[in-house]
């Protein structure tokens, strides 16, 4: 089973929900569940290992596979550069440029070139880094300094799902926002946590959040963080639409400062241990498709 975490915009405490709930998991898991993953799709700043500090055992590259032109063979003939849909490669009299940072490695050219002048070559765009923390199996992806896909990378790493899907769970800390790179992270998933704020930017971008989450036709719930006087801007959103509010987590100085030490908060008090025991069980209660998850009783 999957469950993601998302949320429309950064800075809403996605990370910090999906790591204690990971950790609560891990905690009281039934033998049912043969293994819990925790990957950290955030790739262009990965940050759950903060939480979870990881032993990272294993570090594997990725690499999309880019044009390579040869000019002996080359009649400059065009019909690369009008199979691009991205604009990688221009054609020139006496030249071809391949412009690497738009290439998405279709291999569209190489497949349509009449001279069979292409030949594709790798690149590498980051590194999936694989580990341990206590009970949880632990990867997360990690983009290259300047590199502008993510997609590809995250692509990657998600194949830990279909080597790895008899008897596990898997939860993944989706990047912020609803581009590409959220879509790729999400689709696939039994449900989604959205985790937001309640501020009139937090309710913006939720509901840009829900439009994406609705087209890829996966039951979601909002968490709200930093709970507060201003919730029913949210309540009042989610009761128009139908979507149930899991749990909220309370603006809280002491929350606030175990986060700043890199310290999960179910580790520090009971109260905030049930937040995530009964974040557990209200996404039971309304995924449409139930995969049981056994939890062991506190």
């Amino acid at each position: 089973m999957i469950i993601s975490f998302a949320s429309g915009k950064g800075g809403t405490g996605k990370t910090t929900v999906a790591v204690n709930f990971a950790i609560y998991l891990s905690q009281h898991r039934n033998k049912s569940i043969e293994k819990i993953f925790f990957l950290d799709c955030d790739v262009e700043e990965p940050n759950a290992g903060i939480f979870l500090k990881p032993k990272i055992v294993k570090i594997e590259s990725v690499d999309i596979f880019i044009p390579r032109v040869n000019l002996e063979l080359c009649t400059f003939c065009g019909k690369c550069s009008e199979v691009c849909a991205y604009n990688a490669i221009a054609v020139l009299k006496n030249d071809v440029l391949v412009f690497e940072q738009l290439c998405h490695g279709c291999g569209g050219c190489s497949l349509f070139c009449p001279t069979q002048a292409i030949s594709e070559v790798p690149r590498q765009i980051g590194v999936i880094e694989k580990g341990r923390s206590d009970r949880i199996e632990f990867a997360q992806g990690r983009l290259n300094i300047g590199e502008a896909m993510a997609t590809p990378l995250i692509r990657n790493l998600k194949k830990l799902v279909l080597n790895n899907s008899k008897g596990s769970i898997f939860i993944i800390d989706v990047p912020p926002g609803t581009s590409c790179p959220v879509i790729e992270a999400i689709k696939e998933s039994n449900f989604t946590v959205l985790v937001t704020e309640p501020t009139p930017f937090g309710l913006n971008d939720l509901q840009l959040a829900v439009e994406t989450v609705r087209k890829l036709q996966i039951p979601m719930g909002v968490v709200i963080n930093r709970s507060g006087d201003s919730d029913n801007l949210i309540e009042e959103y989610c009761r128009k639409q139908g979507i149930p509010v899991l749990v909220r987590i309370p603006l809280n100085r002491e929350i606030a400062h175990f986060y700043s030490q890199g310290i999960p908060i179910i580790n520090v008090k009971e109260q905030y241990r049930d937040f995530f025991a009964q974040l557990v069980q209200k996404i039971l209660e309304n995924m449409s498709h139930q995969t049981i998850i056994d939890i062991e009783e506190v």
